[in-house]
């Protein structure tokens, strides 16, 4: 299913003025290397691949709520993520906001937040997206346009990245989440641009460059599996 920027968390409104400041973003990847190793065994895999500068957009797939903090622990690179409004409760808003992350409306659309997702990668960050749209299986089987929309529209490379084992199993301690100390495969996919090199950004345009995306994260899925020996129903 394909929807639109318009009607998608990716091109959901983004409430506030926040942009997304790169000092608040690395300030987060330095928490998420301490928490993320700290209370689990990331094995990350082809990190290299992600360009060392410029625009970047990161496809994460998205199974468990361990997904955004992981990769933004693994990254080489500050991570600006879309993440829903209802994430941002009590103090958890002024600290999302702090370590420079978008807060989106999946309701209503906002050509306010389009900029603000622009913005990041217009300033040359990386713009981290869960083109599911919302936490389910993990296999990139449901799509949303946004991805194609502010990929084609800032002509910024797509890197899809595979977080296998985060939904694996439940711990003991905390049943919410993984078991502490267990291993998490995250899977950083060679980067490739969206768009057909027209430049074009109708619906027809977006809905052909949301297609070849999705094609391209399910292969990276399933070569990331191959590769870290999950089996092909364990995300």
């Amino acid at each position: 299913m394909r929807r639109h920027p318009g009607r998608g968390e990716a091109g959901g409104r983004v409430t506030g003025s926040v942009t997304g400041s790169e000092p608040g973003a690395a300030v987060g990847r330095r928490i998420g290397i301490g928490l993320m190793y700290g209370l689990w065994k990331p094995r990350v895999l082809g990190a290299w691949r992600v360009p060392a500068a410029g625009p970047v957009v990161l496809a994460v797939n998205h199974s468990h709520n361990i997904d955004g903090p992981m990769v933004m622990g693994t990254a080489p690179r500050p991570v600006h993520f879309l993440i829903k409004r209802e994430a941002f409760v009590g103090p958890l808003d002024p600290f999302l906001r702090g370590i420079g992350q978008l807060k989106v409306d999946r309701t209503t659309a906002d050509r306010a937040a389009i900029t603000d997702a622009l913005g990041v990668l217009e300033r040359g960050g990386v713009l981290g997206i869960f083109p599911e749209g919302t936490r389910g299986e993990g296999d990139f089987a449901s799509l949303r346009a946004g991805l194609a929309y502010f990929a084609v529209r800032s002509g910024a490379p797509i890197v899809p990245v595979a977080v296998l084992g985060s939904a694996e199993r439940r711990g003991r301690a905390i049943p919410g989440l993984p078991p502490l100390r267990s291993r998490v495969d995250v899977v950083f996919g060679d980067p490739f641009e969206a768009g057909d090199g027209s430049g074009r950004r109708t619906r027809a345009a977006l809905d052909a460059a949301t297609t070849r995306i999705q094609g391209r994260l399910a292969a990276h899925l399933a070569d990331a599996k191959r590769l870290t020996s999950r089996s092909n129903d364990e995300t």
